[in-house]
């Protein structure tokens, strides 16, 4: 079962990478996200495979695929660039990789809020340390038929406390993350309880398992800001060249209301208050 899984993913990455292409971001979007990225931001990347549309469907989001961002790391670089990524790949397991290799994508940055400098680097280790791990296909085919909206897989979703292999040498993109984070008990999604007291009422959050997380998972998380690069490096709206054609039209009543009005001796209502 083991061999065919992996014969599939193979399949799979083959796929994947032959419908991954798209043209790059301009010099300034890249820039900006370069500029704004920090160590233990997450990025999301709308990837464009084939097995990215089908994640995409089944988590009702824009993400396939998620990506550390640990910063330059040592002795690693491609073409003279450092490698500043961790991530899990269908094709290469756990690997480094350059911020280049994302710059033709649709991205967005989901930033820990308040993790301190101590956690962040725990964080930003314990994915480097995975680092030759493989890639854990039976967790992405337990992932989607986990997701998949049919009454079958609603039953077992209740029922469900782990997916995946359960080798510990394998793993995907979003449970690299999570773990990294679970390490420092940083929360994502946790199971909140409320338990009553005679003097307060407490929350007790409860980690999921990171076999079940999804990309989008750090997106919609209470707990994890999204960063903006336009907005983050001061956007100012005045500063925008427009086209001539995105000039401020100047708005006038249509020719029938016009007539109306002066036969009535009425006033246009946005005159009224003037």
């Amino acid at each position: 079962m083991g061999w065919m899984i992996d014969s599939v993913g193979r399949l799979i990455a083959r796929l994947q990478k032959q419908a991954n292409r798209g043209e790059p971001l301009p010099q300034n979007d890249s820039t900006a996200l370069r500029d704004t990225l920090r160590p233990g931001d997450v990025l999301l990347v709308e990837g464009k495979g084939r097995i990215s549309s089908g994640i995409k469907y089944l988590t009702q989001s824009a993400w396939s695929h998620s990506a550390l961002y640990v910063g330059p790391m040592a002795g690693s670089a491609t073409d003279g660039e450092p490698h500043v990524l961790i991530e899990a790949n269908i094709d290469e397991g756990v690997v480094s990789a350059p911020l280049s290799k994302y710059l033709h994508c649709q991205t967005r940055i989901c930033r820990p809020v308040s993790l301190s400098g101590a956690d962040c680097e725990k964080v930003c280790r314990y994915a480097s340390e995975r680092i030759g791990l493989g890639y854990d296909f039976k967790n992405v085919i337990d992932l989607m038929r986990h997701l998949f909206p049919w009454p079958m897989a609603q039953r077992c979703r209740r029922r469900t406390i782990a997916l995946g292999s359960g080798d510990a040498s394998r793993i995907i993109c979003s449970s690299l993350i999570a773990q990294a984070f679970d390490a420092v008990r940083y929360p994502i999604l946790p199971t909140i309880t409320h338990i009553d007291s005679q003097t307060a009422r407490r929350e007790i959050a409860e980690p999921r398992h990171s076999s079940l997380y999804a990309p989008r998972d750090f997106d919609i998380s209470p707990y994890f800001m999204v960063v903006k690069p336009t907005l983050a490096r001061g956007f100012n709206y005045k500063d925008m060249h427009w086209t001539a054609q995105g000039r401020t039209p100047q708005h006038t009543l249509a020719p029938e209301m016009e007539r109306r009005d002066r036969a009535s001796g009425m006033r246009p209502n946005f005159l009224l208050d003037s």
